[in-house]
């Protein structure tokens, strides 16, 4: 599908005129034209199509010969798909003489597998960054990695932005005068908890010592490390998937005499029947970004959508105009 474009020209005292080009692949076109606004430019014209044996053609309408170009491409149902279209795409730019190259990957793909948990496994997470490296990507940036060893798999500069502050401060407003309490969904997830306990002013936070117990039939209240009772909880995550976690975590700290449960998390990925399960679990709010589509139909009362594209706006004209992104998180990206 094709759309008009403009490139945004910037010039700087003593230096070269900079031409900015914005990109989007097919997984998440809101985002883009949403970042389009932000950035008061359009989106290139491209054309796209998948061959009848599955084959993805990506090319471009325009010159992009030394344009500052960012991609951006998250990835939803068919993950696969979206990877091979950005891949495809980042090389078409290349050979197209972008000068730099910068993907944003809002939620990054695989970013689970970043180490090996037994013999004979892959480390995907690192096998993406190579992926990207090798079609032609000059840098990479994302939304609150899984884990942030992750920038270390690309050779080459990555931005990290955290989007957990844009979360602590719905809750913190939407919830104004409460007495909150941060869960981590298990002991890996205890630093987490602690940079969103600090975040939200310092409240305290508690844990669930075995993820298994979030998915037992009878709940077992011994597992939860920390005061809940009468407390509203906010379980943190970087993404919800299934929504089992999230459930389970409800289930439990119900049991233990919590007041309420706030489900928070940056990708709101919702596979399967996710929504059903979290729109029947007592759960009082889902609040998640915008970085992957979430269409109408897994939409329900509890959740809450943020926009993520102020955010990755600001990350991209920082990085266009050489400034610092580490700057928009006052030093602690």
């Amino acid at each position: 599908m094709s759309q008009q474009s403009t490139t945004m020209p910037t010039r700087r005292e003593g230096a070269v005129t900079k031409r900015m080009m914005l990109v989007s692949g097919g997984a998440h076109p809101a985002l883009a034209e949403a970042l389009a606004d932000h950035l008061d430019t359009t989106v290139a014209p491209r054309v796209a199509h998948v061959f009848a044996n599955g084959e993805t053609f990506v090319r471009f309408e325009k010159s992009l010969r030394g344009c500052d170009v960012f991609l951006v491409q998250s990835f939803t149902e068919q993950l696969n798909t979206w990877l091979m279209e950005a891949l495809i795409t980042v090389d078409a730019l290349k050979r197209a003489s972008a000068k730099r190259i910068t993907v944003i990957l809002p939620f990054y793909p695989y970013g689970r597998q970043d180490k090996k948990h037994r013999g004979r496994e892959p480390i995907s997470a690192r096998l993406v960054s190579d992926l990207f490296a090798t079609a032609g990507a000059n840098r990479l940036m994302s939304v609150d990695l899984h884990t942030a060893q992750t920038q270390g798999f690309f050779n080459g500069p990555v931005d990290h932005l955290l989007a957990q502050p844009l979360l602590a401060d719905h809750i913190r407003r939407s919830h104004p005068t409460a007495a909150l309490t941060v869960v981590a969904p298990d002991s890996g997830r205890v630093r987490l908890a602690e940079r969103w306990a600090d975040l939200l002013g310092g409240c305290p936070i508690a844990f669930i010592q075995h993820r298994d117990a979030l998915h037992a039939q009878h709940p077992d209240a011994t597992q939860i490390v920390g005061d809940v009772e009468g407390r509203l909880c906010v379980v943190v995550d970087d993404m919800i998937d299934t929504g089992a976690t999230m459930t389970g975590a409800t289930r439990l700290l119900l049991s233990k005499g919590a007041f309420s449960v706030v489900a928070a998390a940056t990708h709101g990925v919702f596979s399967g029947d996710a929504v059903d399960h979290l729109a029947a679990s007592g759960i009082h709010q889902v609040v998640v970004t915008d970085t992957v589509p979430i269409p109408f139909v897994r939409r329900f009362p509890q959740l809450t959508v943020l926009p993520i594209a102020p955010l990755l706006a600001k990350a991209i004209r920082a990085v266009f105009d050489d400034g610092s992104v580490t700057n928009l998180f006052d030093g602690h990206a």
